[in-house]
């Protein structure tokens, strides 16, 4: 029995992030991510014929495989096959991972795998008419847990658990003010691993902004009580982009001539469906477990903030450090492309633990990704520099 390869992202992309309705809304997903796709195997030093496959996320499309159509947009040869996955929030985290298992077994040497996300061009979803002689109904969202477990709107159930766990208004605005201050002191550094969209597209995440916390307070209460509820400064907005890694087998990695991260363990897992936000603990500690590691031991967790209050309670609960919590900002700070979120994680990790992986006191500096699904799902990603110069 063959042994198991070891698995490196050798480069990561995305483009800038932009809100709904923004600078962005002209795109489709698939011409989203296409710019990013190329410019990966260009990063990598590879034609595009060497591509073996394409695994992308995305939640809120109208059916068919829009990573075929990104593929085929950024130009790889039609024998390059590529998959769709649909977790919701998950999505692009579990494509990476997906495309590293892929090349574990051996089935694959070079994956371009990620997500992509419009929810300015999402199309308008209706149920066909029953009986048929009737109008369609049209559903904002579909069903994530069937009777007779709950499937709560996730906005509800975030601000439930703010209120179960006393987190006030005051404390979620302060956490989310230092999201967009981290976010705009290293928008310098983020710019490193954008990718423009057509001639005109940005090269910033336009919702980072100089947030106060009277303005964060003045926001109205969408979802829970005046004193533990959530406003729109405390939810991520929702948002346009595209995110991507070139993974590779580690025995490639000479001739692609990148430095790299290390792949050391990966998890997809479930929860209860009534409590979504919580799925991302279990998934740490398993991840933290398996690797023989403690939270001290990260040098950087990117964790998923589609609420301020999930990602607080996420972080109290494993004792991370706020210092390594979402260096470069968070979702927060820059909006919640659902399907690209999950490798918009990965490409922020990749940047951030990548300048490191020179430093000789250092002999592994590791990193996680978190993010929780509409569902009760969650997925997780474990991380390491390799020695190397960025």
């Amino acid at each position: 029995m063959s042994a198991i390869r070891r698995v490196v992202i050798a480069a990561a992309r995305r483009t800038a992030i932009a809100p709904r309705g923004g600078v962005l809304s002209r795109f489709q997903a698939d011409e989203l991510a296409a710019p990013v796709l190329a410019r990966l195997a260009a990063d990598g030093g590879l034609p595009l014929d060497r591509i073996d496959h394409v695994i992308l996320g995305n939640a809120l499309y109208g059916g068919g495989n829009p990573a075929r159509l990104a593929a085929l947009r950024a130009g790889l040869p039609p024998s390059v096959p590529a998959l769709t996955v649909d977790t919701q929030c998950c999505s692009g985290l579990d494509a990476i991972l997906l495309g590293a298992r892929m090349i574990e077994a051996g089935a694959a040497d070079y994956v371009l795998a990620g997500g992509m996300e419009s929810f300015s061009r999402a199309p308008v979803r209706m149920h066909r008419p029953q009986p048929p002689d009737t109008r369609p109904v049209a559903y904002d969202r579909p069903a994530f847990a069937p009777p007779p477990y709950e499937d709560p709107d996730l906005a509800d159930a975030a601000a439930r658990l703010a209120a179960e766990r006393g987190i006030s208004r005051g404390a979620q605005a302060e956490f989310a003010l230092r999201s967009h201050a981290k976010a705009a002191e290293a928008a310098a550094t983020l710019r490193r691993r954008l990718v423009r969209v057509g001639d005109t597209g940005p090269d910033r995440d336009s919702f980072t902004r100089d947030l106060s916390f009277k303005t964060a307070m003045r926001a109205p209460v969408l979802a829970g009580s005046r004193d533990t509820g959530l406003s729109a400064a405390t939810i991520a907005c929702e948002a346009d982009g595209a995110a991507a890694v070139l993974l590779m087998a580690e025995d490639c990695l000479a001739e692609a001539g990148r430095p790299a991260l290390r792949i050391t363990d990966g998890l997809r897992s479930g929860g209860d469906p009534a409590t979504p936000a919580l799925a991302p603990i279990g998934v740490a500690e398993t991840l933290l477990a398996r690797l023989g590691l403690m939270p001290e031991d990260l040098a950087a967790v990117e964790l998923m903030e589609a609420y301020a209050v999930q990602a607080m309670v996420t972080a109290d609960t494993l004792k991370l450090d706020p210092q390594k919590l979402n260096p470069l900002g968070g979702a927060l700070a820059r909006g919640h492309p659902v399907g690209a979120s999950g490798a918009v994680l990965a490409v922020q990790l990749f940047e951030r633990l990548l300048r490191y992986g020179d430093r000789p006191e250092i002999a592994r500096f590791r990193g996680m990704a978190l993010i929780a699904a509409a569902g009760g799902l969650a997925s997780g990603l474990v991380v390491e520099a390799r020695a190397g110069p960025v």
